[in-house]
Order: structure tokens, then sequence, then C-alpha cells
């Protein structure tokens, strides 16, 4: 079921964000503040999701690969971004 959904996360990012805002606590103890889940839904939702991982799988402190996992996150939210807004410029 894991792998299942860290599929379902690499192709619906949002889908899996709801999913873990209503059945689990993982985004709950990631974030203290209801505000950045929401934030990271409709702007970063890889960012989002590799953050509470790596939150709850390191402990609470970002080092190390938990840290190199956002770093790409985040280089994969902007990509995404940035290749939505050249497809409609050209």
């Amino acid at each position: 079921m894991p792998c299942l959904l860290v599929l379902l996360a690499f192709f619906f990012p949002r889908v899996v964000l709801v999913i873990l805002w209503l059945f689990t606590t993982y985004l709950h103890t990631a974030y203290q503040a209801w505000i950045w889940p929401v934030l990271g839904f409709f702007f970063l939702p890889y960012t989002t999701l590799a953050y509470a991982w790596a939150h709850n799988a390191g402990g609470g402190s970002l080092s190390g690969f938990p840290l190199i996992v956002v770093i790409i996150a985040v280089l994969l939210d902007l990509g995404v971004l940035g290749g939505g807004a050249a497809s409609r410029k050209g």
C-alpha cells in the first residue's frame, strides 16, 4: 500500500495531500499551522509532501538525505511551474 501511495503522489500530489489531510495525522505533525499545507496544495504540492515526509522520517530535523529530497521536490515544483509558463508563451 505505501508503494502505491508513493506512485500516486508522483502523478497526483494534490490527491495524496487531501488523502493524508483527511485520513492521517501525517501532515498535522509536520505542519503546526493549517495554512502551510493549504498553500502547498495550491503552489508547491511536491515540496509540501517532501517536507512532510522529511519531517516525519527525520524526527523533525532536515539534514542529510531528507534535505536532498526536499531540494529535489522544490526543483520539481519549479520545473512544473516553469514548464507550464513556457508552453503558454510559445
